[in-house]
């Protein structure tokens, strides 16, 4: 799964900076940044963080979303409350099916830049937060799946995102061994020339196929992980710079 995230502004930044847009990513900075949690140092999904993400209807600046993703369909406040902690990931073997999914995953997917993510190894009865990342330092580009819900007391309208998640690679499998779940899982992380066919379809009668076929693990030898200091509990830091760096567990056994 993926509930705990490191979102800095350089890596929301991302496909801005890629397109050398000196003009968005000043209005992005400006105007945007200030409505949203950023910089991220470490987040629970739980605790849903404003963010930005890329969507098909604009892939090149980014829009504002909460985490945790709110169908259309969904009645009012209370109901939000129910389902929200539920949609933090979509499985992507299931997207096209789910009822809080498939129509994002039809038509409005989007592109979620980050750092890195925290998964929790168990060894002995504790967990060990590690932090994973890329080996070649560049932000992950996760897909994700977004969705507007307009609430109908206030008027206003909530743009929410889902990370979609897969199987586990071999790296994932070594620090993902939660008892409780059938396999370890891992964001679905995209690769540069798979962004925009997941931003915009192939626009063929094959498109759902075509996608579900993209969705794969990641490969382990392009990612890097360590151990890092607690994410839960009275040890937990906070959301402070440095929490993702390495930290030793004297009792815990390399992987």
């Amino acid at each position: 799964m993926c509930y705990d995230i490191k979102a800095s502004l350089e890596a929301q930044l991302n496909r801005a900076r890629r397109n050398n847009d000196l003009q968005a990513i000043e209005e992005i900075t400006e105007k945007l940044v200030p409505l949203t949690d950023l910089p991220i140092f470490h987040a629970s999904g739980f605790s849903h963080p404003e963010m930005l993400i890329y969507t098909g209807r604009s892939p090149d600046f980014p829009e504002v979303a909460t985490w945790g993703l709110v169908p259309s369909w969904v009645k009012d406040r209370e109901h939000l409350k129910k389902i929200w902690n539920n949609t933090l990931n979509a499985r992507g073997e299931t997207i096209f099916e789910k009822p809080s999914f498939r129509s994002s995953a039809k038509n409005i997917r989007c592109i979620v830049y980050v750092d890195g993510f925290y998964e929790h190894h168990h060894f002995n009865g504790n967990t060990y937060p590690f932090f994973v990342y890329r080996k070649d330092g560049n932000p992950m580009a996760l897909a994700g799946l977004w969705s507007e819900w307009q609430d109908e007391e206030t008027g206003g309208v909530l743009v929410s995102f889902s990370i979609v998640t897969t199987t586990g690679n071999s790296l994932l499998a070594k620090i993902h061994n939660n008892p409780k779940l059938k396999g370890p899982r891992m964001p679905f992380i995209l690769l540069e020339a798979e962004e925009d066919v997941w931003l915009h379809g192939t626009e063929g009668e094959h498109d759902i196929a075509f996608l579900q076929e993209l969705i794969r693990e990641f490969p382990e030898n392009e990612l890097r992980a360590h151990t890092v200091t607690r994410l839960r509990g009275k040890e937990y830091l906070g959301n402070v710079e440095g929490i993702s760096e390495p930290f030793e567990y004297a009792e815990l056994p390399e992987l």
